[in-house]
C-alpha cells in the first residue's frame, strides 16, 4: 500500500466508476462558501468540520459515498471519518478533477 492507498487516492478513476455504477452520493467536504463558488450538479454540501455529527444521517442514505473537495486533502480526512463509521467511501479528491471523471 502506497502513500496514495493511503490518502484514499489510488487507482481512483476506476474505483469512482464502481462507485457511481453503484448509485453513491457525492458529498463536498467544503465550506459552504466555496460550496456556492462551483460544485458538482446534485452533490451535497457538508464542510469538514461538521461532517462528525451528520454520521447517522449519512448512514440513512445506505449509498456508496464518495468524498470531495478542493484539492483532495480534507475529503481524505472526511472519507476517513466516515470509514471509520463503516460507511462505503471513497475520497473522489478534488471536486473539478472529479466531475471530469463522472
Amino acid at each position: 500500500m502506497g502513500l496514495l492507498d493511503i490518502l484514499g487516492l489510488g487507482s481512483k478513476s476506476e474505483s469512482i466508476k464502481d462507485f457511481v455504477t453503484k448509485g453513491a452520493v457525492i458529498i463536498d467536504v467544503r465550506t459552504i462558501g466555496e460550496f456556492r463558488e462551483g460544485h458538482i450538479k446534485g452533490s451535497k454540501n457538508i464542510p469538514l468540520d461538521t461532517i462528525s455529527g451528520k454520521v447517522n444521517e449519512i448512514k440513512k442514505l445506505d449509498k456508496p459515498v464518495i468524498v470531495c473537495c478542493r484539492s483532495g486533502m480534507r475529503s481524505a480526512q472526511a472519507a476517513s471519518i466516515l470509514k471509520s463509521a463503516g460507511i462505503d467511501v471513497i475520497n473522489g479528491g478534488g471536486w473539478q478533477s472529479l466531475e471530469s471523471k463522472l
